[in-house]
């Protein structure tokens, strides 16, 4: 991969003087803690000198999600044909339920159940314990919605500290109902991030559900699973037919808009192709380890990243799969070219600063590009030491690279480097608007979307243009 360019006014010893004197108005052990987590990129360097996937420091502001919004929010509950059972006090699953855009087909009720199902723990509960509760929920779910192809039971904090057994009620229970019915020990205060909770589901999908199921079709030579995407907004809807377009059958989606049985079978295909590293990496590792199947990253983000995916792809395949996919870049390109054409002119130039969890903070940097648009910073929620690695040479010399950072640091890096746009999540939406500076809600692409893909790129484009260049901004006087 070529080094990026240099930014204009970008440099390692401007970076680290920001850094310097942003930690010079933390107290001293604070400051001390935060140091290491945050840095000027050096693209050649490896590992990346940034560090991640530590526990917070007391007192500093944290953008993180727990374990149970790693395994509810992202993992299970974007599957549409289980009924998903968060084991617990009410307000985790309701603020987990349908907060993330995670789009599904189907028949409310009758083949999918994007509804709310907890059992609302009370003090009773606490006291006496929740798993006859638990038993009588389950049942109970499975009667109202007897086409479910399955439960999955998420655990919720109070569970994991009085030691309600989920496991062995699932057991039991998956007896009774003669379906899957999966244990999830999820428990918020586990790990430093909800990374640990995409961890602990991919390790329940491994013992309770692979393997158990086959397709029904008879296995080909050109069968894939794509793997770690939510379908936010629609993203699987956009990436899926470009796949197909290429004349790959496209088996199972883990996990958005999928289902349940097919992610089952997903022992039998030839081909992972994975999207979201930090939440399904494992289970990626997992089946090659165990039934030799390969996997392979790649990105939809933008024109020039989807160009590079695809070829790579195709690349595990024969030459009928790469001639099918050069013919897919040759349909694609003109409506990028026309895209490109119509928006650059309006964006070159412009910068921007993003702070997302997942795969975003550097996935989406390539599509940026595409619009003429420098990334001069970016940064991940709950990512560990490989994401960083894979992010510094996506990023130009002395841009700032920062992990878990705080209100108080972005605020600081933004007001000096003066980004035309930020790209973050919902916490940080309303502070950066008010202060006048465009933003963009990258975590479920601010209630817009797709954006993968060549007709995701078309919104992107819009999006960020409208962001940009409103008039609107006009009207607001920056404090920065």
């Amino acid at each position: 991969m070529a080094e990026r360019k240099p930014i204009e006014g970008v440099t390692i010893e401007k970076t680290e003087k920001l850094i310097e004197d942003t930690l010079a108005f933390m107290p001293e052990k604070a400051a001390k803690k935060r140091r290491p987590h945050v840095g000027a990129n050096e693209p050649s360097a490896s590992p990346c000198a940034v560090k991640s996937n530590r526990k917070i420091v007391p007192g500093v502001m944290s953008q993180r999600g727990c374990a149970y919004a790693g395994a509810k929010g992202v993992v299970w509950g974007p599957i549409r044909d289980m009924v998903h059972v968060s084991h617990g006090p009410i307000g985790c699953g309701v603020y987990s339920w349908g907060t993330r855009r995670n789009l599904v087909q189907g028949i409310p009720g009758i083949t999918s159940f994007p509804l709310d199902f907890t059992s609302d723990f009370q003090e009773r509960d606490i006291v006496y314990g929740g798993d006859i509760k638990l038993e009588k929920l389950l049942r109970e779910a499975d009667e109202l919605f007897p086409l479910n192809k399955g439960l999955s039971v998420l655990s919720e904090c109070p569970v994991g500290l009085i030691g309600d057994d989920i496991n062995a009620v699932t057991k039991k229970m998956e007896k009774e109902l003669d379906k899957l019915v999966v244990p999830c020990n999820c428990e918020g205060f586990r790990g430093v991030s909800q990374s640990l909770g995409h961890h602990i589901s991919n390790d329940s999908i491994r013992d309770f559900v692979i393997g158990k199921r086959e397709f029904d079709e008879e296995p080909g030579p050109y069968d894939i699973a794509l793997i770690g995407d939510y379908n936010i907004g629609g993203d699987v809807w956009a990436a899926k037919p470009i796949l197909e377009e290429m004349g790959l059958n496209v088996k199972a989606i883990w996990t958005g808009d999928g289902e349940i049985e097919k992610i089952a079978a997903t022992y039998q295909v030839k081909l992972n192709v994975i999207h979201c590293y930090r939440s399904m990496n494992y289970m990626c590792k997992v089946m090659e380890e165990k039934w030799n199947i390969p996997w392979i990253e790649y990105n939809f983000f933008g024109p020039t990243k989807i160009a590079e995916s695809i070829r790579a792809i195709a690349e595990r395949f024969d030459d009928t799969i790469k001639e099918k996919g050069e013919q897919v870049i040759a349909k694609y390109t003109p409506m990028a070219e026309e895209i490109i054409a119509q928006y650059k002119p309006r964006l070159d130039g412009k910068t921007a600063m993003l702070f997302v969890g997942g795969l975003r903070p550097r996935h989406t940097v390539g599509a940026y590009e595409d619009l003429g648009i420098q990334v001069t910073g970016t940064g991940y929620e709950f990512a560990h030491q490989d994401d960083y690695d894979r992010t510094a040479p996506e990023m130009a010399k002395g841009t700032i690279i920062y992990d878990d950072v705080s209100e108080f640091e972005l605020e600081r890096y933004v007001e000096t480097m003066k980004p035309d746009l930020v790209g973050s999540g919902i916490k940080e939406k309303y502070v950066f608007q008010k202060a006048g500076i465009p933003f963009r809600q990258m975590h479920s692409w601010d209630y817009s979307g797709p954006y993968h893909g060549y007709e995701g790129f078309k919104i992107f484009a819009r999006d960020i243009d409208m962001a940009i260049n409103s008039p609107t901004w006009k009207l607001v006087k920056s404090p920065f």
